[in-house]
């Protein structure tokens, strides 16, 4: 299959609302309330919580690029490895305007824990330019993407560092990491990222993945809540490569979607919204803009709906104080990375709603990641069939995992799930003790 390499990495690529995770809380901290409530009750030595609570390595690079017009400017990048210890960092690149680097050490964090209660071998990390690539030329980005590249190049690596696609990044931006590391190291390094095009190293599966896996463990909530895939009423907030895809495998579960929607407006059908229809608006329209297939709502009524599902799959912070109240579904499936601010899981718990937290539900898309960096290194490569199967097997048993750990401590499973994955890095840390 050819590749279009005029297509800019950011053609269907939806920006989350920045200022509203900002002006909401200070994500780090936000993230570490929830880590301090597992660690409390995983007794946590005070040692082990010191080491936990800060990140191993901050990066602060210039990024000077000259513009198309003969103007240089300089932008500023971020590289957070967050923790090691069970292996390599793992994390995506993003480029937005409003990357921080209090943004960019939350999701260094929570890419630890992530790739803990998968029981993956990585460890935590996250990266970011501040920058606006819907402005930019192709190629002005290829050089924003090859000298950010150089500047956290001391960090990479197949065994130290392994970047993937985030907002506002893709395949196309992985294959320029890529080819600037091999270059500087003198060799063709196809395991250095993943989320690459499949002709150069990438795995079958891997775009699905994350979708995939939510709807994975959205199908074990429901049962173990004794609740049928088929039939069930099911919201997506999100209609992006995440949302879309876990609305398309939940439908055909037997799912009835009745609520879609992006950042161009929501929509609402209580006899059922066709999702290829949507999928083939959003390729056509860049956006669900239009769409003809059910009413129009607005983005606060999609998420109070009375459905059996609610999956936010698209924006940060968006389950707060101001809504939790209102929220009728009966099981939320994280698909974003931290939709549900800290102090909206209290009212969630009293409401008895069963959330499936972002570090598992979203967990499907670096599992996947997981696989392409093996089938890299061994220079072999799986069929998706072979891709989904293995997926199926980690998402199903840590969503046990953690249930099993929620029903014995007596917690929800966003605190089970964040004692899972403290645990594991804790049990590594004491193994290896402290270099002195």
């Amino acid at each position: 299959m050819a590749i279009d390499l005029l297509r800019l990495p950011t053609d269907s690529i939806v920006r989350p609302d920045k200022d509203r995770f900002l002006n909401e809380e200070n994500p780090f901290e936000a993230m570490m309330s929830r880590f301090d409530r597992a660690a409390e009750l995983l007794d946590l030595e005070p040692g082990i919580y010191k080491i936990l609570r800060n990140p191993e390595k901050q990066l602060i690079v210039s990024v000077p690029v000259q513009l198309d017009n003969g103007d240089v400017e300089v932008f500023t990048g971020y590289r957070v490895l967050y923790n090691t210890s069970r292996g390599p960092a793992k994390g995506g690149i993003r480029f937005d305007l409003k990357v921080t680097l209090e943004e960019v050490k939350a999701l260094a964090a929570w890419m630890t824990w992530k790739c803990a209660v998968v029981n993956l071998p990585f460890g935590g990390a996250k990266g970011g330019v501040i920058c606006d690539p819907l402005t930019m030329s192709v190629g002005e980005l290829e050089r924003v993407t090859r000298r950010y590249t150089k500047g956290i190049i001391s960090l990479l690596g197949p065994d130290t560092d392994v970047p993937a696609p985030d907002v506002n990044t893709n395949e196309r931006v992985m294959a320029w990491v890529m080819d600037t590391y091999s270059m500087h190291v003198g060799r063709t390094e196809n395991a250095v990222v993943t989320g690459k095009p499949i002709e150069m190293g990438g795995s079958q599966g891997r775009k699905e993945a994350t979708g995939r896996g939510c709807m994975l463990v959205t199908r074990e909530a429901l049962n173990h809540l004794g609740l049928a895939m088929k039939g069930a009423t099911v919201a997506v907030q999100g209609f992006g490569n995440v949302g879309s895809t876990a609305a398309k495998l939940m439908a055909a579960e037997g799912c009835k979607i009745v609520g879609i929607g992006d950042r161009a407006g929501s929509f609402y059908n209580a006899k059922g919204i066709d999702v290829d229809a949507a999928i083939a608006h959003v390729e056509k329209h860049r956006s669900l803009e239009g769409f003809t297939g059910a009413e129009v709502i607005d983005a606060d009524t999609l998420l109070t709906l009375d459905v059996d599902v609610l999956v936010p799959a698209a924006l940060e912070n968006v389950i707060t104080t101001k809504n939790a109240a209102r929220i009728r579904a009966k099981v939320i499936c994280e698909g974003a990375n931290g939709p549900t601010t800290a102090a909206a899981d209290p009212i969630l718990d009293e409401k008895g709603i069963f959330v499936i937290p972002d570090i598992l539900a979203n967990a499907g898309g670096v599992t996947v990641s997981y696989f392409e960096w093996v089938q890299d290194r061994m220079g072999y490569f799986w069929s998706e069939a072979d891709v989904n199967e293995r997926l199926g097997g980690i998402m199903t048993r840590s969503f046990q995992d953690v249930l099993s750990l929620s029903k014995q401590h007596r917690v929800n499973m966003r605190t089970a799930a964040y004692m899972l994955s403290i645990s594991r890095v804790a049990t590594v840390h004491r193994l290896r003790g402290i270099y002195a």
